[in-house]
């Protein structure tokens, strides 16, 4: 099976072993491209892979977060959810869909403002913003126009 790990650059060491299982969950994360949480990685691994069982996802998934080959974004809905993009970009929540959207954004200023010798030294930063997300917005604006 071809390296995924390699496109990412990621240091061998920080992954101590590439093995088939992680390779497996890395392209599932990949290919379901949608910030995916154990349980849907392991639904989607398991379809072609039987033999593979939660306790592997959930374990592979947890040091592949600590490892940075992935990203743990976060709880939402009670369920942690990662993401195969790596670089820093913000994430928002629909509050209505669940989804969870990628988006770039720029809080260079923001960081340098706080990242002063007299207030912060900022190790790291996780942005989510939450609200309805623009098909929602729009579902919920033409029942709000039915109703009128």
């Amino acid at each position: 099976m071809h390296n995924l790990f390699q496109s990412k650059n990621i240091p061998l060491p920080y992954l101590k072993r590439i093995t088939i299982q992680r390779q497996l969950i890395f392209a599932a994360l990949k290919e379901l491209n949608a910030h995916s949480t154990a349980e849907e990685v392991f639904e989607y691994v398991s379809q072609r892979y039987p033999s593979i069982s939660k306790a592997t996802i959930y374990r592979n998934l947890s040091q592949m977060a600590l490892s940075g080959a992935i990203l743990n974004i976060g709880n939402f809905y009670g369920s942690a959810h990662y993401d195969h993009k790596c670089h820093k970009h913000c994430h928002f929540v629909c509050k209505s869909c669940r989804q969870i959207f990628d988006f770039e954004e720029d809080f260079s200023k923001v960081l340098n403002e706080i990242t002063t010798p007299d207030r912060f030294d900022v190790a790291d930063c996780d942005i989510s913003f939450s609200g309805l997300c623009k098909k929602c917005k729009t579902i919920l604006l033409d029942v709000q126009h039915e109703k009128k």
